[in-house]
């Protein structure tokens, strides 16, 4: 019993070891380990003695069975819960740490495609009905502010001196893009990506930067009074 119950505890081990960070691995070995030692105790506490009484060995024996399996259960549990709590998933990257994206091409026949235009659906999770693409486009000057751009598409789009003001940027891409002079004041621009873009004299002053990547970037006279990065 003890062979078997070590073949299931190692079988358990090495599917968890696929799929989860070595803190979460060391827990559930704690747990497995703690109840394997269970199983001993109980093992002893249940084991029949040799009475002679043919029946009655036989029930105290199901009944040892069955303390075992469900030892097992609790035990498997045990570890599952804890892996949902403390693994869950693989930490995921922010947007603006992914190296690498991959679009469809520009639709260029959509005439009312260069606009903005706030998202009602997703907020923190970008989501929309359709691929929110600013590609290419030149929106210099305009207004956005208090928009939700969550999950806008940027490259190579102009948006200097555009101003957004409490305006969100969840999930965005606005990489190789001017934003020379654009005010992002008090704005929420969450895992996002500036990279190569042209940010110069860009205002970000109390505005929330997490998970926000300007890796190559120009940030020259940028102003970041307050900014929570």
């Amino acid at each position: 019993l003890h062979s078997i119950i070590f073949r299931k505890t190692t079988e358990l081990l090495h599917h968890i070891a696929t799929t989860i960070t070595m803190k979460s691995l060391s827990i559930a070995a704690l747990i497995l380990l703690t109840s394997s030692n269970l199983y001993h105790v109980e093992a002893f506490a249940f084991k029949p003695r040799n009475t002679g009484n043919t029946s009655k060995n036989t029930l105290v024996t199901k009944d040892f069975c069955s303390d075992i399996v469900g030892t097992i259960g609790k035990g498997f549990v045990a570890a599952v819960v804890t892996l949902s709590v403390f693994a869950g998933p693989d930490p995921a990257f922010a947007d603006g740490q992914t190296k690498d994206f991959k679009f469809p091409p520009i639709d260029k026949t959509d005439k009312n495609r260069c606009a903005f235009a706030s998202s009602k659906m997703g907020q923190a999770n970008a989501a929309r009905d359709k691929l929110y693409d600013l590609r290419q486009c030149n929106l210099s000057g305009k207004d956005a502010s208090g928009f939700d751009l969550s999950g806008v598409i940027m490259s190579g789009t102009d948006v200097s001196k555009a101003k957004f003001l409490e305006s969100q940027f969840s999930k965005a891409f606005l990489q190789d893009s001017n934003f020379d002079g654009a005010d992002f004041t008090n704005g929420i621009i969450d895992r996002a990506s500036f990279r190569g873009s042209s940010l110069r004299g860009a205002i970000f002053k109390n505005a929330v930067l997490t998970g926000t990547s300007f890796e190559g970037a120009d940030l020259e006279n940028s102003d970041f009074t307050d900014s929570y990065i």
